[in-house]
């Protein structure tokens, strides 16, 4: 959406600089200016009416995870054994203990696959479902959700938790508005604070109602001024005042109101955030919010891959081990809550590894074949889809394309996957590619 212009040249966001207001555009105003545009009525019925996506940046490896390999050679099983599941049949890594507990909640697919091997490449693809292309950039699920459904409450639509991940901006072609919001910070630290929603120093409520009145009489100074003037009160503006001063929206984000068993089922440790991000993203869809990214980094492992389990003899917080802990927990407690139906749980990266551990113990990056984890939203529980071969190569039936998983999570938010969205030059372009099929076993 163009910026809007006062007839006498100056931009209102400006204008809103000009009185101090910045205070109310400060990383806020770039998420709030939505587009209105919605899906159609045809579009399939919604079972998820928000989406938490665990995104492990870096590409994890499926051997190390989802997809082992107990009997192959020692140079592609690894350093790890495998555990049985609470569904028969379905074996796991050593490290995901608790996910074991869960598998009956959770559909594998182990046939994902892809000619992606490239960090900022396979980010696209897989958030997008689109191969990228020099010639446009497409919005990834998180801003395609924040776009087309109607959000009534202050709260931004798109969050992302701690932040987002570099290789995508997240809105594509689409308003700037549907970036995610990053919360920023380490959420497992003690002093944890959203940026942008406190008052700036010497700024405090009665103060900022006095700004928003000046921006209100600019307006209707510049409607007397021109009487073909229809520019109305700017809805971003004054949800970006909402937010700031509501305490209902900032208590979203206020950790320290859950239980201290609660935290510590999610996992704390210094080092890394999983854990309190994922008990942020369930705080946050528990209040609306379509669309949380919890971002996990250093799953790009191309040496010493044990350190996915212990980096040192007493450590508890590796990759592994954190991971499952956060998982599992956020699982079990949107279950709970009643939430898990209509809250859809995806796990992914950009990629799996290679299959043979290199000379450097890690494994280096491959998308021949890896694996995607799915919960909740109307997820068909305690099943894999497809296999990959028995080197974890390639897959061994039932190919799923980042396509086909893009055509999948919009049917499962009830977004027709035929649906055009539009470019800024009025382009049409489905959600998913033509061609992309849905994959009927995730779906009940």
């Amino acid at each position: 959406m163009a910026r809007q212009q006062r007839c006498d040249g100056i931009r209102r966001r400006d204008l809103v600089r000009i009185g101090g207001l910045s205070a109310l555009g400060f990383g806020l105003g770039d998420y709030l200016r939505l587009g209105r545009v919605h899906a159609t009525d045809s579009k399939p019925p919604a079972n998820a009416k928000s989406c938490i996506l665990i995104w492990m940046d870096g590409g994890p490896s499926h051997l190390e995870t989802f997809d082992p390999k107990p009997d192959a050679p020692k140079e592609v099983r690894g350093p790890f054994a495998t555990i049985a599941t609470n569904v028969g049949g379905i074996r796991v890594n050593e490290c995901l203990e608790k996910t074991a507990g869960v598998m009956d909640k959770l559909s594998i697919i182990r046939s994902m696959t892809s000619p992606l091997g490239e960090h900022e490449f396979g980010t696209h693809y897989l958030m997008t479902g689109y191969k990228p292309s020099p010639a446009l950039e497409h919005p990834t699920f998180g801003s395609t959700l924040a776009h087309l459904r109607r959000n009534s409450g202050v709260l931004p639509p798109h969050i992302a938790v701690p932040k987002f991940g570099p290789n995508v901006s997240g809105n594509g072609f689409l308003p700037s508005a549907t970036r995610p919001f990053s919360v920023g910070g380490n959420p497992d630290a003690a002093n944890f604070k959203v940026r942008d929603l406190d008052f700036y120093k010497g700024l405090d409520l009665a103060r900022l109602d006095r700004r928003k009145q000046i921006v209100n009489a600019f307006d209707e100074f510049s409607r007397a001024k021109d009487a073909t003037e229809t520019l109305k009160s700017d809805p971003d503006l004054e949800r970006a005042y909402n937010l700031i001063a509501s305490p209902s929206a900032k208590d979203a984000f206020k950790l320290s109101e859950e239980p201290e068993s609660v935290r510590s089922r999610y996992g704390r440790g210094s080092g890394n955030s999983i854990g309190q991000s994922c008990l942020l993203a369930r705080r946050l869809v528990e209040r609306g919010v379509p669309f949380v990214t919890v971002n996990s980094s250093g799953w790009d492992t191309h040496q010493n891959i044990n350190q996915l389990k212990q980096r040192y003899p007493t450590d508890r917080n590796a990759q592994l081990p954190s991971f499952d802990r956060a998982f599992s927990a956020l699982i079990q407690d949107l279950s709970e809550r009643g939430m898990l139906d209509e809250t859809l749980v995806v796990v992914m990266g950009e990629f799996g590894r290679t299959p043979k551990i290199n000379a450097a113990a890690g494994r280096d990056h491959w998308p021949n074949v890896f694996s995607v984890a799915l919960a909740g939203g109307g997820v068909v529980g305690g099943q894999v889809i497809g296999s990959s071969n028995p080197l974890g190569e390639f897959p061994a039936d039932h190919a799923v394309t980042p396509s086909d998983l893009a055509s999948t999570i919009y049917t499962l938010l009830g977004i027709d996957p035929a649906y055009e969205l539009h470019t800024r030059d009025g382009r049409p372009v489905r959600v998913s590619p033509d061609g992309a099929k849905v994959v009927a076993q995730l779906i009940g």
